[in-house]
């Protein structure tokens, strides 16, 4: 077939040796099946800005930090030098968060690298060789919905261990292996620790693998996973390893306003304080 446009200069460089057909067009990319010397991977050319339809991204990129401050102030004011850092910031965080979910043991496709708007990753494929399906694709037997459900919940708790949310997890992006449940498209993986919306997102994320998981194992639907894992994290006990139990008890002590509101104000007034002591002793 006759090679993209953005995927021309991988061949010119010797990474991709041929495009073989494409995989899929979706919100935030295209995908090709190709080979690289004698593996066959696939290419993820990511659409232009504004060309995606992916919405919201701004409460994604909540607590992203570049490591270069000229870039970051470039990207806070949102200059043409800003947007297309943010651009590649966009690209780039879904091959460091591969890296980093495969190191923590998430079952993920394992990235090569990004190269100019093109991801590089490992094709993931079924018993028989061929491109694993979607899990919206597939049915399950109760056992086998219990069984993946499991999974699934035991790599968001390692995802939230490695301190990211998915952000956008549903039966649309988890692949179905020999082996399994497979976590795919990762761009708009959030910071937990750092992004505001991180909690509603992995509620969000939880729910919606619950759901459907529950359509066959009806029994799922009253666990609360989400609830759970948060309230570890949140009070620093979450770790791999952690036994889940899908229960989760509300607490149903009303919160003391007061309290942190003066918490609040002490604290306002301590900085306040400390600000000063600073002026004088420079004054002074």
């Amino acid at each position: 077939m006759k090679i993209p446009k953005r995927i021309q200069p991988l061949v010119d460089e010797g990474l991709v040796d041929e495009v073989i057909r494409p995989l899929m067009s979706g919100k935030e990319a295209d995908v090709f099946v190709v080979r690289c010397g004698g593996e066959v991977r696939c290419a993820k050319i990511y659409k232009e800005a504004e060309k995606r339809s992916f919405k919201q991204a701004v409460q994604y990129r909540e607590g992203r930090k570049s490591r270069n401050s000229r870039r970051a102030r470039a990207m806070e004011k949102g200059s043409k030098f800003g947007r297309n850092e943010q651009e590649q910031a966009w690209q780039n965080a879904e091959v460091d968060a591969l890296f980093r979910l495969a190191y923590a043991g998430v079952r993920v496709p394992q990235p090569y690298g990004c190269f100019d708007g093109v991801l590089l990753m490992e094709l993931i494929t079924d018993e028989q060789g061929f491109v694993a399906p979607r899990l919206n694709d597939v049915t399950l037997t109760p056992d086998q919905a219990l069984a993946h459900h499991k999974l699934v919940m035991k790599d968001v708790q390692r995802m939230l261990c490695a301190g990211l949310v998915h952000g956008d997890l549903s039966e649309f992006n988890v692949l179905l292996d020999s082996t399994g449940p497979v976590i795919i498209d990762l761009p708009q993986a959030v910071d937990a620790a750092a992004n505001n919306n991180a909690k509603r997102m992995l509620e969000r994320d939880v729910n919606n693998m619950t759901h459907y998981y529950g359509q066959f194992a009806p029994e799922l639907l009253k666990t609360k996973y989400a609830k759970e894992m948060w309230a570890l994290f949140e009070s620093a006990k979450l770790n791999p390893e952690s036994e889940l139990t899908g229960k989760f008890k509300e607490s149903t002590k009303a919160a003391d306003v007061e309290s942190v509101l003066a918490e609040i104000e002490a604290a306002f007034e301590e900085e306040q304080a400390r600000k000063v002591r600073i002026r004088e002793a420079v004054e002074g």
